[in-house]
């Protein structure tokens, strides 16, 4: 799997350094001051997605001299604010789209209720992410591989098995746990207050919600974070996440739980899926056809948004330690973020269609 992640990784590269995405814009940049810019988000207010845009929303707003509204349509694991968008923007470079691995892997699973192509949208900014699962203190343990051994009844609140939750679901299917599923969550914010009142026992926050919402949890005893996902190094293997670098990853405890590393088709299959859904998570697109004097307007301005002193000191914090990038970069990103291997793709299926009666 290393290799294939490795040569995956390297071919986008050098497709988008060979031009092959989208012609270049030119010199010239539209002037947006003034402008009134509306962003939709495909999730309720209080998860990751929204934490990043309420945060990127106003330093952007800055750097282009306009106004960014943002606009909240959740439902469907993100796939209802994503059909309207795909059905409804228009290419005027005033329309923005925020995407997430909630929308991401519907896409790549071929999700019934997915209308939306990515083929069809360009992104102007690319952000990575991590996650972080975190137990009840009533659990009585401390660790993943502790909650492996004691092995109790759980349940987590999901935004369906399709959703960006695949990956916690299939996490904890690999390392034994006895978790149940429970489906209809508009969102991560939705499972995280499920879990507050005690109705779930095991959650996972992607990293911004984690910081904002989770770390107070922590520091009154309400939450044990006993995991993360992890992160990619350079040649695409399995590392601490830098935002969480005290927690074991998914491989880590894999191993604690097992005695041996993680391999297989069940493994490979989570790995393509966690790239696709946390490396290269969130995207602010627009429509393909959107003017390329539009494109390099964000562009500029997301340059400088990452020069701007106050972005520097408070996005860690904030948002995690996770570089966002924009323009050739961030299209690499794209396409990393949606493609996965046939093969994993196939494995994926099967095993949705079985544990979860998932019709496609």
């Amino acid at each position: 799997m290393k290799h294939l992640i490795k040569g995956a990784l390297s071919g986008l590269a050098i497709t988008a350094a060979a031009g092959l995405a989208l012609p270049a814009a030119p010199a010239a940049a539209a002037d947006l001051k003034g402008k009134n810019i509306s962003w939709m988000i495909p999730f309720k207010e209080g998860g990751g997605s929204g934490r990043w845009a309420r945060y990127v929303a106003p330093l952007l707003e800055k750097q282009l001299g306009a106004t960014i509204q943002l606009k909240f349509v959740p439902g469907g694991g993100s796939t209802k604010g994503a059909n309207l968008y795909a059905s409804r923007a228009r290419a005027n470079g005033l329309e923005l789209f925020g995407t997430s691995g909630s929308t991401q892997l519907p896409f790549l699973l071929g999700d019934k209720r997915v209308k939306y192509d990515y083929a069809k949208w360009r992104p102007l900014l690319a952000y990575a992410t991590g996650g972080v699962v975190y137990i009840s203190p009533k659990l009585g343990v401390k660790s993943a591989a502790e909650l492996a051994k004691k092995n109790p009844a759980l349940k987590y609140g999901s935004q369906g098995a399709t959703s960006l939750d695949l990956v916690p679901l299939l996490a904890f299917e690999m390392l034994g746990l006895n978790v149940k599923a429970v489906f209809g969550m508009k969102g991560r914010s939705a499972g995280r207050k499920a879990f507050m009142t005690g109705e779930t026992q095991i959650d996972y926050q992607t990293s911004a919600a984690f910081l904002s919402k989770v770390t107070p949890l922590v520091k009154e005893g309400s939450a044990v974070p006993v995991m993360s996902w992890g992160f990619l190094d350079a040649d695409g293997n399995l590392i601490r996440d830098p935002t969480f670098p005290d927690l074991p990853h998914f491989a880590e405890v894999y191993e604690q739980v097992k005695g041996k590393k993680p391999s297989g088709p069940a493994f490979d299959a989570w790995k393509a899926f966690f790239i696709a859904g946390f490396p290269a998570q969130k995207f602010i697109v627009v429509p393909k056809e959107t003017p390329a004097d539009m494109v390099k307007a964000y562009q500029d301005a997301l340059k400088r948004m990452f020069a701007d002193p106050e972005y520097a000191s408070t996005k860690d914090k904030k948002i995690g330690k996770y570089a966002q990038v924009t323009g050739a970069e961030a299209e690499v990103r794209y396409k990393s973020a949606t493609y996965v291997p046939p093969a994993a793709k196939a494995w994926v299926r099967d095993w949705l269609t079985t544990k979860y009666n998932v019709k496609f």
